[in-house]
């Protein structure tokens, strides 16, 4: 993985994720993300379509992206895993708290009310 690679999500919102179906169909779906390290994260519904996307193919593309999906930079080969341990999960979702403020929050608030669980999904760029 090249480090300009990596530099090209700095200072931006948004990320496409791009999963793979069974079928081997590209699902791209732009998401928050956070960097920490040379690793992106992902924090979303645990029984969220990515989530069994990934489960099913590690295999995924990413770019930094506009809120609707268009692309700001080229997509990137990457591989994506869930976080099974918990100390890292809650690292990235301080670290999208202070990325996305009041707005994260509020987010988590109606998942409260919803009684969401999440997964976090941990990036490798290749």
């Amino acid at each position: 993985m090249g480090v300009e690679a990596l530099e090209a999500f700095d200072g931006q919102k948004y990320l496409n994720l791009e999963t793979y179906r069974k079928s081997g169909q590209a699902m791209p779906t732009p998401v928050w993300f956070v960097r920490d390290g040379d690793r992106l994260y992902v924090r979303t519904v645990d029984n969220s379509g990515k989530v069994k996307r990934v489960r099913n193919n590690p295999r995924v593309r990413v770019a930094p992206c506009e809120v609707r999906g268009e692309l700001k930079a080229p997509w990137v080969e990457a591989r994506a895993t869930l976080v099974n341990d918990p100390a890292t999960a809650q690292r990235v979702v301080q670290l999208l708290n202070q990325k996305y403020g009041l707005t994260k929050r509020l987010f988590d608030l109606m998942g409260l009310f919803n009684r969401r669980s999440y997964a976090v999904i941990q990036i490798e760029l290749q």
